[in-house]
Protein backbone atom coordinates (compact mmCIF):
# COMPACT_ATOMS: atom_id res chain seq x y z
CA UNK A 1 0.00 0.00 0.00
CA UNK A 2 1.38 3.39 -0.97
CA UNK A 3 2.06 5.74 1.91
CA UNK A 4 0.19 9.08 1.71
CA UNK A 5 2.30 12.01 0.63
CA UNK A 6 2.91 14.55 3.37
CA UNK A 7 1.58 18.02 2.57
CA UNK A 8 4.19 20.51 1.40
CA UNK A 9 5.32 23.11 3.92
CA UNK A 10 7.00 25.28 1.28
CA UNK A 11 5.08 28.47 0.59
CA UNK A 12 4.19 29.31 -3.03
CA UNK A 13 6.67 32.19 -3.24
CA UNK A 14 9.63 30.10 -2.15
CA UNK A 15 8.53 27.20 -4.34
CA UNK A 16 8.43 29.51 -7.35
CA UNK A 17 11.87 30.94 -6.53
CA UNK A 18 13.19 27.39 -6.31
CA UNK A 19 11.84 26.69 -9.81
CA UNK A 20 13.38 29.90 -11.13
CA UNK A 21 16.73 29.25 -9.45
CA UNK A 22 16.83 25.76 -10.95
CA UNK A 23 16.18 27.20 -14.41
CA UNK A 24 12.82 25.49 -14.79
CA UNK A 25 10.83 28.76 -14.94
CA UNK A 26 12.25 31.47 -17.20
CA UNK A 27 9.09 33.31 -18.26
CA UNK A 28 6.89 36.01 -16.73
CA UNK A 29 5.62 35.89 -13.13
CA UNK A 30 2.25 37.49 -13.86
CA UNK A 31 -0.43 35.94 -11.67
CA UNK A 32 1.95 33.49 -9.98
CA UNK A 33 2.24 33.00 -6.19
CA UNK A 34 -1.02 34.92 -5.58
CA UNK A 35 -0.99 37.11 -2.50
CA UNK A 36 2.81 37.50 -2.38
CA UNK A 37 4.57 40.77 -3.11
CA UNK A 38 6.50 40.91 -6.37
CA UNK A 39 9.27 43.43 -6.97
CA UNK A 40 11.15 45.18 -9.75
CA UNK A 41 14.94 45.05 -9.51
CA UNK A 42 17.77 47.50 -10.18
CA UNK A 43 21.42 46.65 -9.44
CA UNK A 44 24.06 49.38 -9.61
CA UNK A 45 27.67 49.97 -8.53
CA UNK A 46 27.98 51.47 -5.05
CA UNK A 47 29.23 54.80 -6.38
CA UNK A 48 25.88 55.27 -8.14
CA UNK A 49 23.70 53.85 -5.36
CA UNK A 50 23.08 56.97 -3.27
CA UNK A 51 22.03 58.96 -6.32
CA UNK A 52 19.62 56.22 -7.33
CA UNK A 53 18.17 56.09 -3.81
CA UNK A 54 17.64 59.86 -4.06
CA UNK A 55 15.99 59.39 -7.45
CA UNK A 56 13.57 56.86 -5.94
CA UNK A 57 12.75 59.25 -3.09
CA UNK A 58 12.03 62.02 -5.61
CA UNK A 59 9.88 59.73 -7.81
CA UNK A 60 7.92 57.44 -5.47
CA UNK A 61 5.14 56.67 -7.97
CA UNK A 62 7.29 54.91 -10.59
CA UNK A 63 10.08 53.92 -8.15
CA UNK A 64 8.62 52.94 -4.76
CA UNK A 65 11.69 51.65 -2.94
CA UNK A 66 10.89 48.70 -0.65
CA UNK A 67 14.34 47.21 0.01
CA UNK A 68 18.04 47.84 -0.58
CA UNK A 69 21.00 45.53 -0.14
CA UNK A 70 24.40 46.21 1.35
CA UNK A 71 27.25 46.51 -1.20
CA UNK A 72 28.28 43.09 -2.44
CA UNK A 73 25.42 41.33 -0.62
CA UNK A 74 22.99 39.59 -3.02
CA UNK A 75 20.39 38.93 -0.31
CA UNK A 76 17.37 40.98 0.74
CA UNK A 77 16.48 39.53 4.16
CA UNK A 78 13.70 42.04 4.70
CA UNK A 79 11.83 40.53 1.75
CA UNK A 80 12.39 36.86 2.40
CA UNK A 81 14.61 34.15 3.79
CA UNK A 82 17.18 32.87 1.34
CA UNK A 83 16.45 35.35 -1.46
CA UNK A 84 19.40 35.66 -3.83
CA UNK A 85 19.00 38.40 -6.44
CA UNK A 86 21.64 36.71 -8.64
CA UNK A 87 19.42 33.74 -9.43
CA UNK A 88 15.86 34.30 -8.22
CA UNK A 89 14.42 36.25 -11.18
CA UNK A 90 13.43 34.46 -14.38
CA UNK A 91 15.26 36.88 -16.66
CA UNK A 92 17.58 39.88 -16.30
CA UNK A 93 18.73 42.72 -18.57
CA UNK A 94 22.39 43.73 -18.41
CA UNK A 95 23.23 47.34 -19.34
CA UNK A 96 26.69 48.66 -20.18
CA UNK A 97 27.08 52.43 -20.51
CA UNK A 98 23.30 52.73 -20.69
CA UNK A 99 22.86 50.22 -23.50
CA UNK A 100 21.04 46.92 -22.99
CA UNK A 101 23.78 44.46 -23.89
CA UNK A 102 22.48 40.99 -22.95
CA UNK A 103 19.66 39.09 -21.27
CA UNK A 104 20.51 36.46 -18.67
CA UNK A 105 18.71 33.89 -16.55
CA UNK A 106 21.43 33.94 -13.88
CA UNK A 107 23.86 36.75 -13.04
CA UNK A 108 26.15 35.04 -10.53
CA UNK A 109 29.06 35.26 -12.97
CA UNK A 110 28.51 39.02 -13.28
CA UNK A 111 28.23 39.74 -9.56
CA UNK A 112 30.77 42.08 -7.97
CA UNK A 113 31.62 43.16 -4.44
CA UNK A 114 30.55 46.77 -5.14
CA UNK A 115 27.04 46.05 -6.42
CA UNK A 116 23.92 47.26 -4.59
CA UNK A 117 20.46 45.80 -5.28
CA UNK A 118 17.28 47.86 -5.09
CA UNK A 119 13.82 46.25 -4.95
CA UNK A 120 10.92 48.42 -6.06
CA UNK A 121 7.21 47.81 -5.61
CA UNK A 122 5.39 46.19 -8.56
CA UNK A 123 1.87 46.61 -9.92
CA UNK A 124 1.39 42.83 -9.91
CA UNK A 125 0.66 43.28 -6.22
CA UNK A 126 -2.26 45.65 -6.70
CA UNK A 127 -3.52 43.43 -9.52
CA UNK A 128 -4.04 40.72 -6.92
CA UNK A 129 -6.13 43.15 -4.87
CA UNK A 130 -8.23 44.02 -7.93
CA UNK A 131 -8.87 40.37 -8.72
CA UNK A 132 -9.80 39.64 -5.11
CA UNK A 133 -12.37 42.45 -5.34
CA UNK A 134 -13.85 40.94 -8.48
CA UNK A 135 -12.41 43.53 -10.89
CA UNK A 136 -11.40 41.65 -14.06
CA UNK A 137 -8.00 42.29 -15.68
CA UNK A 138 -8.02 41.44 -19.35
CA UNK A 139 -4.32 40.86 -19.96
CA UNK A 140 -4.33 38.25 -17.18
CA UNK A 141 -7.46 36.62 -18.61
CA UNK A 142 -5.74 36.45 -22.01
CA UNK A 143 -2.38 35.29 -20.62
CA UNK A 144 -0.53 38.35 -21.94
CA UNK A 145 1.91 40.85 -20.48
CA UNK A 146 0.48 44.15 -19.32
CA UNK A 147 0.71 46.92 -21.93
CA UNK A 148 3.50 49.33 -21.03
CA UNK A 149 4.30 52.68 -22.65
CA UNK A 150 7.02 55.31 -22.66
CA UNK A 151 5.39 58.67 -21.94
CA UNK A 152 6.37 62.28 -22.47
CA UNK A 153 6.37 62.87 -18.70
CA UNK A 154 9.75 63.75 -17.22
CA UNK A 155 10.82 62.26 -13.92
CA UNK A 156 12.36 64.50 -11.24
CA UNK A 157 16.16 64.36 -11.73
CA UNK A 158 18.47 63.32 -8.91
CA UNK A 159 22.21 63.52 -9.48
CA UNK A 160 23.01 61.82 -12.75
CA UNK A 161 19.61 60.12 -12.99
CA UNK A 162 16.91 61.56 -15.24
CA UNK A 163 14.53 60.41 -17.95
CA UNK A 164 10.93 59.88 -18.93
CA UNK A 165 8.31 57.92 -17.04
CA UNK A 166 7.00 54.56 -18.19
CA UNK A 167 3.37 53.63 -17.46
CA UNK A 168 1.36 50.42 -17.51
CA UNK A 169 -2.20 50.40 -18.84
CA UNK A 170 -5.28 48.43 -17.86
CA UNK A 171 -8.72 49.10 -19.32
CA UNK A 172 -12.05 48.74 -17.58
CA UNK A 173 -15.71 49.60 -17.79
CA UNK A 174 -16.42 52.95 -16.16
CA UNK A 175 -17.77 51.28 -13.00
CA UNK A 176 -14.74 49.03 -12.67
CA UNK A 177 -12.39 51.91 -13.44
CA UNK A 178 -13.75 53.77 -10.43
CA UNK A 179 -13.29 50.68 -8.27
CA UNK A 180 -9.76 50.19 -9.60
CA UNK A 181 -8.80 53.75 -8.65
CA UNK A 182 -10.23 53.30 -5.15
CA UNK A 183 -8.52 49.95 -4.56
CA UNK A 184 -5.08 50.78 -5.94
CA UNK A 185 -4.93 54.07 -4.02
CA UNK A 186 -4.57 51.92 -0.87
CA UNK A 187 -1.27 50.48 -2.14
CA UNK A 188 1.10 53.47 -2.51
CA UNK A 189 4.23 51.31 -2.13
CA UNK A 190 3.28 49.31 -5.25
CA UNK A 191 2.60 52.37 -7.47
CA UNK A 192 -0.73 53.33 -5.86
CA UNK A 193 -3.50 55.06 -7.82
CA UNK A 194 -3.19 55.69 -11.56
CA UNK A 195 -1.51 58.89 -12.71
CA UNK A 196 -3.89 59.37 -15.64
CA UNK A 197 -6.96 57.96 -17.36
CA UNK A 198 -8.60 58.54 -20.72
CA UNK A 199 -6.78 60.32 -23.56
CA UNK A 200 -3.32 58.74 -23.80
CA UNK A 201 -1.95 61.56 -25.95
CA UNK A 202 -2.26 63.89 -22.95
CA UNK A 203 0.71 62.11 -21.36
CA UNK A 204 2.72 61.87 -24.55
CA UNK A 205 1.83 58.37 -25.72
CA UNK A 206 2.07 58.47 -29.50
CA UNK A 207 -0.11 55.42 -30.26
CA UNK A 208 -2.03 53.49 -27.63
CA UNK A 209 -2.16 50.51 -29.98
CA UNK A 210 1.64 50.25 -30.03
CA UNK A 211 3.09 49.87 -26.52
CA UNK A 212 6.87 49.94 -26.27
CA UNK A 213 6.84 47.03 -23.83
CA UNK A 214 4.45 44.20 -23.01
CA UNK A 215 1.39 42.86 -24.79
CA UNK A 216 -1.07 44.31 -27.26
CA UNK A 217 -4.07 46.28 -25.93
CA UNK A 218 -7.64 45.06 -26.24
CA UNK A 219 -9.76 48.13 -25.45
CA UNK A 220 -13.44 47.59 -26.17
CA UNK A 221 -16.26 50.11 -26.72
CA UNK A 222 -17.29 51.84 -23.49
CA UNK A 223 -14.03 51.01 -21.68
CA UNK A 224 -11.62 53.49 -20.14
CA UNK A 225 -7.81 53.09 -20.18
CA UNK A 226 -6.12 53.75 -16.83
CA UNK A 227 -2.38 54.44 -16.62
CA UNK A 228 -0.18 53.62 -13.63
CA UNK A 229 3.43 54.68 -13.05
CA UNK A 230 5.55 51.64 -13.83
CA UNK A 231 8.70 50.01 -12.45
CA UNK A 232 10.18 49.78 -15.94
CA UNK A 233 10.87 53.54 -15.60
CA UNK A 234 14.36 52.95 -14.10
CA UNK A 235 15.35 51.17 -17.31
CA UNK A 236 14.66 54.26 -19.43
CA UNK A 237 16.48 56.32 -16.79
CA UNK A 238 19.49 53.97 -16.98
CA UNK A 239 19.55 54.49 -20.73
CA UNK A 240 19.61 58.26 -20.20
CA UNK A 241 22.08 58.36 -17.29
CA UNK A 242 24.45 55.77 -18.78
CA UNK A 243 26.07 54.22 -15.70
CA UNK A 244 28.97 51.97 -16.77
CA UNK A 245 27.20 48.85 -15.49
CA UNK A 246 23.67 48.03 -14.38
CA UNK A 247 21.40 44.99 -14.14
CA UNK A 248 17.61 45.10 -14.03
CA UNK A 249 14.75 42.62 -14.27
CA UNK A 250 13.28 42.07 -17.72
CA UNK A 251 9.77 43.55 -17.84
CA UNK A 252 7.29 41.04 -16.42
CA UNK A 253 10.00 38.80 -14.91
CA UNK A 254 9.87 39.81 -11.25
CA UNK A 255 11.39 38.92 -7.90
CA UNK A 256 8.71 37.05 -5.96
CA UNK A 257 9.16 37.78 -2.25
CA UNK A 258 7.93 36.19 0.98
CA UNK A 259 6.08 39.36 1.98
CA UNK A 260 2.31 39.46 1.62
CA UNK A 261 0.57 42.09 -0.49
CA UNK A 262 -1.71 42.92 2.42
CA UNK A 263 1.27 44.07 4.47
CA UNK A 264 1.53 46.99 2.04
CA UNK A 265 -2.15 47.95 2.12
CA UNK A 266 -3.15 51.19 3.79
CA UNK A 267 -6.48 51.39 5.59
Amino acid sequence: MTEPTAPSTVDPARALRDEIRAGRHTTVTTGLAPGYLQANLVILPADWAEEFASFCAANPKPCPLIARSEPGDPTLPGLGSGIDVRSDLPRYRVFRDGVAATEETDIAALWRDDLVAFALGCSYSFEAALLEAGVPIRHIEQGKKVCTYLTGLDTIPAGRFHGRMVVSMRNFTVANAIRAIEITSRYPRVHGAPIHFGDSSAIGIADIDKPEFGGEPDIRPGEVPLFWACGVTPQTVIEAAKPPFCITHKAGHMLVTDRLNEEFRQA
